[in-house]
């Protein structure tokens, strides 16, 4: 049962009927009062009718004119402030109106002591109908009391009832005027009826506006993630705690767009590891059909020195430093490769216990003598109780010293600081930055900085930084540069801190 009302559909259909209930509820407590109400109107005129006919014939029987009968009954609804009979009428079988609540159709004394009578066609009346049926249905009625159909509840009408007297067939006409009251109130009822239908139908219609929004707000939110996901950003989510159909849905498309995450982030490394394989191959080509040459070169120059050097001393100036500078180029070349060899081959480190500081200090021994030539002042700060690391030695100092030597290149010649600082980051985290006061780094480059290939330098083969990337991220730690151009270059290095243990070699 849980897991059925937890369907959508089953919950769409659920409240559909819960409306459609309430409506049709609301509907029938309305008709209801409807027709009590007219079932009360339609009461009312039956006891207006016998009250009448009842007054009709007391006034037949008794001495007592008809308006005075109506003081001692105290009926309320012969009462003329009620105005709901408006007439009760005592008729012998000529029509003569023998008695009438209204004196001007009653009988008239003439000068001569003689009577005189109204006759009833005489008198405007209301469709005349008869209030029940004579048990000899071929006895004819005198002409004038034929019937008029049944009125309407609430109308005026004039009812007759037959009465046999010793004088003979008689009749007693009732006639009711207008319930205007009563139907001004149902009209009332009737508009409260259509006015409490509308509000039920804004209600509904709002409950159910509600409620279609808040199933539909999902499908919007997937819609704005798949547009999202369309540009390339797979880590949007869709955040939902429902069980039905559309928390399924949602729950598949993050699905789908954490494996088309993946997808792409493998993808990546697969394309890194491509262009690694092509450097590796490139590397090893140089190696092989560049350092042989190379090597032979730099013989030959060292024999070439301690062979032909001239015996002028002015010539032999000359070529010594022409010699210099084709070992030197000779020596760049074999940096390049170096560097080629160290970014395309798999990383082998032999992890050991490594005080940072020791290595921090060899580092900034190799930029010291160059640095005091420009005034560049150097600095190494090291906060207390900073743990060692477990690195590889060689890789560190290789990092420390890179980048201490771009901080160098970096003050273009002229006076500033580049200072180191030594600190714990966390509890399993020690953190190392190296700053400068140099010319800064565009913003549109620092997204680009470690990537393979990309210099900003002239003669730079652009793997500098990313080969202090590799070697960082072999350790496990990160590397991460914040910089503004002509406001300094600030590179923060994370490494962990592993618990105590015997060297290990990492490949």
């Amino acid at each position: 049962m849980p897991r059925l009302l937890s369907s959508f559909r089953v919950r769409l259909l659920l409240l559909l009927a819960l409306l459609l209930g309430v409506t049709l509820g609301v509907q029938y407590y309305l008709n209801l009062r409807s027709v009590r109400s007219n079932a009360h109107l339609i009461i009312e005129q039956e006891q207006a009718i016998m009250a009448g006919f009842a007054l009709g014939v007391n006034g037949i029987n008794s001495p007592m004119y008809l308006d005075e009968l109506r003081n001692d009954l105290r009926e309320p609804l012969l009462d003329e402030s009620q105005g709901r009979v408006q007439n009760v009428m005592v008729v012998d079988s000529d029509l003569n109106i023998v008695d009438s609540l209204i004196q001007e159709y009653g009988p008239r004394v003439n000068p001569d002591k003689s009577t005189s009578y109204t006759k009833l066609t005489e008198v405007a009346l209301p469709p005349l109908t008869s209030a029940l049926e004579l048990a000899n249905e071929d006895q004819q009625f005198p002409a004038g009391l034929t019937t008029a159909g049944t009125p309407q509840a609430g109308e005026p009408g004039a009812f007759y009832f037959p009465v046999e007297t010793n004088k003979g067939r008689w009749y007693v006409i009732v006639v009711l005027g207008s319930a205007s009251t009563l139907t001004d109130i149902l009209e009332q009822q009737a508009s409260r009826s259509a006015f409490y239908t509308l509000l039920l139908l804004l209600a509904t219609t709002l409950v159910t506006g509600i409620f279609v929004w808040r199933f539909t707000r999902p499908i919007k939110d997937l819609s704005v993630a798949a547009r999202r996901v369309a540009t390339g950003n797979f880590d949007v989510r869709v955040p939902t705690n429902r069980q039905d159909e559309i928390g399924s849905l949602v729950t598949a498309f993050n699905d789908m767009t954490a494996g088309l995450g993946r997808a792409r982030e493998l993808e990546s490394q697969l394309h890194q590891v491509e262009k690694a394989a092509v450097v590796g191959r490139l590397a090893a080509a140089i190696a092989h059909e560049i350092r042989n040459p190379l090597n032979y070169i730099n013989l030959t120059l060292d024999h070439l020195r301690s062979s032909f050097a001239p015996v002028d001393s002015s010539k032999r100036e000359t070529f010594e430093r022409l010699a210099d500078q084709l070992k030197a180029e000779v020596g760049r070349i074999n940096r390049h490769i170096t560097d080629f060899l160290k970014y395309s081959r798999p990383s082998s480190l032999e992890l050991r216990p490594l005080n940072l500081r020791s290595e921090l200090e060899d580092a900034m021994h190799v930029i010291e003598v160059q640095a005091a030539e420009h005034g560049i002042e150097t600095a190494l700060i090291e906060e207390e109780n900073v743990p060692r690391v477990f690195a590889d030695q060689d890789a560190l100092r290789s990092v420390f010293t890179n980048l201490l030597l771009n901080s160098l290149e970096a003050m273009d010649g002229e006076a500033g600081k580049i200072g180191v600082t030594l600190a714990s980051e966390t509890n399993d985290r020690v953190r190392i930055e190296v700053s400068d006061t140099g010319r800064g780094i565009a913003l549109e480059d620092i997204a680009k900085l470690f990537e393979p290939y990309y210099s900003t330098k002239e003669t730079g083969t652009g793997l500098g930084l990313a080969i202090v990337k590799k070697a960082i991220d072999d350790h496990g730690g990160s590397i991460s540069v914040s910089s503004k151009e002509s406001g300094g270059t600030t590179f923060t290095i994370l490494l962990p801190v592993e618990p105590e243990g015997k060297e290990r070699t990492k490949e």
